[in-house]
């Protein structure tokens, strides 16, 4: 059975939230493993046949915790994940373009292969307690996250990526 690994950081709950959907939906297609960035490392990796990566933007970069996340498993990994495919989903107050930017750098030194662009949710937090406020994202933003997630498992079950 193929297997699909998302790796997210959440602070205030935005991006936990949007994998989580993903990862519902995707369990429904393949077998779907949802891991924090903290704890998932080369291993995870080289077990997965594809990936989503979810985090918060913070200040116009991916945050700290998934950019640790990257720093750790990026040469134990090199030269292994060749060709396998990947999406990514961001979190941001406003932008977001910056940290897929970032993600993507990461996923072509990888040679992952992009199969879906990246799905960047605004919360419009532009204060600093709207910023570090938990969020609570609505059904209506939370669904191309599903969608999202169901296409990249039926991809990877169906052997289309």
């Amino acid at each position: 059975m193929t297997q699909l690994l998302i790796v997210y950081h959440s602070r205030t709950g935005g991006s936990l939230q949007m994998a989580q959907a993903a990862a519902d939906a995707a369990g429904q297609e393949c077998e779907t493993v949802l891991k924090p960035a903290q704890d998932a490392g080369p291993d995870d990796l080289l077990a997965a046949d594809g990936y989503i990566f979810c985090a918060p933007e913070n200040l116009a970069a991916i945050s700290g915790v998934m950019k640790d996340f990257f720093d750790r498993c990026y040469y134990p990994v090199l030269g292994e994940l060749n060709g396998r495919p990947y999406a990514q989903m961001i979190c941001a107050g406003s932008d977001g373009r910056n940290a897929a930017r970032q993600t993507a750098r990461i996923a072509t030194g990888w040679r992952l292969r992009e199969v879906q662009e990246p799905l960047i949710l605004c919360t419009h937090a532009q204060t600093p307690e709207a910023i570090l406020a938990p969020k609570s994202l609505t059904e209506a933003e939370l669904a191309p996250c599903r969608d999202l997630g169901a296409a990249i498992g039926a991809g990877l079950s169906l052997g289309v990526f």
